[in-house]
């Protein structure tokens, strides 16, 4: 019997992926009638790029990616506050890779096909409802012909923070949860800077910048694609719109509080104008559930656990949340018992990460820097001992499942292809 998947997302096409090396049957139904490489830049951490590597696209991943030496955080004026290794700069057996979200998307979906054939994934069929019962499971979709059902052995919801599917989980939920911050994200071509594969937070709570290459440098232009968010806090009774990867933004709106931001390394009004595009969307999450999986159907990467973009581990669990639920099939079968031996597996962290990044996860040390100080000192051991700072990096490595000894001595949850 077929597992059923809602959506074409990274979690998607990842877990299509793994079920195909497993040989389990499968397809993937996308409300999209083509996919794009919308978005813009993401981090991959080193657990979620070992799962892409052990799916055979290393290769790939080097080609269009940057592997991230470091990860510095910096005061509204550009003065470090700390800075630490990332990826096998940093020790561990894999990079981190930061990457076009949309080019990501692409990879995973052109492997797909090649891998397992066009049928593998179905266009403009978007999921509306599901249905389980002892022996199968049924997944309502919406075409361009009406409406029908799919039938098949489980239904996975991969169909993001607005999933139908868990919508009729949890009927009263109701819209994600906004807490007030909004996101600009562009990319700029642009000379590298610092080290040429640094990632950089600058700012505190109230209003910050995060800059990181996401392609390697071109040879003939010297030029990378710099990906940014900027990001402030406004009144939460303004309202918000609904969220997405492609909302148009008007530079007015934001540009102005950033206008001083002029770094010896960086010249952050420079790089926001240099956009040949600019995205705006309410920073939202929701509230973690006490349930993911309900007989045959079950919620994974942004449907189970959509959290702050902080941390960047967003995409990173979605990798990983596949993989794990392909290791589960293969212990158990297409059985409901493989559904919740795999929520009972991530549901745990993953809402102790959801609880961690309301509070800014690993990125708390900005503001915390700017509550001790005002973002002014001569060395920042005057402020906060270096040792603090690598224990809140190194608790929050542990919370979201990428702690360095850890993970270079866990077996693979399946193996390479």
């Amino acid at each position: 019997m077929t597992v059923l998947i809602a959506g074409a997302g990274i979690a998607g096409l990842t877990l299509g992926l793994t079920l195909h090396q497993i040989g389990v049957p499968f397809r993937i139904y996308e409300s999209v009638r083509s996919l794009k490489p919308l978005g813009v830049g993401i981090n991959l951490q080193p657990n979620a790029v070992r799962e892409l590597f052990d799916l055979g696209l290393e290769q790939n991943l080097r080609e269009i990616g940057v592997s991230t030496q470091s990860l510095g955080f910096y005061t509204k004026t550009g003065k470090e506050i700390w800075t630490e290794p990332r990826g096998t700069a940093a020790d561990y057996a894999w990079p981190q890779v930061s990457i076009h979200r949309g080019q990501l998307q692409m990879l995973l979906f052109d492997t797909l096909i090649a891998r397992a054939g066009a049928q593998s994934v179905v266009p403009a069929h978007r999921a509306t409802g599901f249905a389980t019962h002892d022996d199968t499971a049924e997944l309502a979709l919406e075409t361009p012909d009406g409406p029908t059902v799919a039938t098949g052995a489980l239904v996975i919801a991969a169909d993001g923070i607005h999933s139908a599917l868990r919508a009729r989980m949890y009927p009263d939920e109701g819209a994600p949860i906004w807490g007030g911050a909004i996101l600009w994200r562009g990319t700029t071509q642009a000379a590298p800077f610092l080290g040429g594969a640094d990632m950089v937070l600058a700012g505190h709570d109230r209003q910050r910048m995060v800059v990181y290459p996401i392609t390697p440098v071109d040879s003939t232009t010297g030029q990378t694609t710099l990906n940014w968010i900027a990001e402030r806090r406004v009144d939460p009774a303004q309202g918000w719109r609904r969220e997405d990867w492609n909302r148009a933004a008007d530079l007015a709106d934001f540009l102005p509080a950033f206008e001083s931001w002029r770094f010896d390394w960086l010249d952050v009004p420079a790089l926001i104008r240099g956009a040949e595009a600019v995205f705006e969307y309410p920073m939202v999450d929701r509230d973690p559930i006490p349930q993911w999986t309900f007989g045959r159907a079950t919620l994974i990467g942004d449907a189970a656990h959509p959290t702050y973009p902080v941390g960047s581990n967003g995409a990173s669990q979605a990798i990983v949340d596949a993989r794990t639920l392909g290791a589960s099939l293969l212990e158990h079968g297409p059985s409901p018992d493989a559904l919740q031996h795999y929520e009972n597996i991530l549901r745990p962290p993953t809402t102790q990460v959801t609880l961690t990044n309301r509070g800014s996860g690993p990125d708390a040390i900005l503001q915390m820097v700017e509550d001790r100080s005002g973002g002014t000192f001569e060395t920042i051991e005057e402020v906060i001992p270096r040792a603090e700072l690598a224990a809140h990096s190194a608790r929050y490595k542990s919370i979201a499942g990428f702690d360095i000894d850890a993970l270079n001595a866990q077996p693979p949850l399946i193996g390479p292809v």
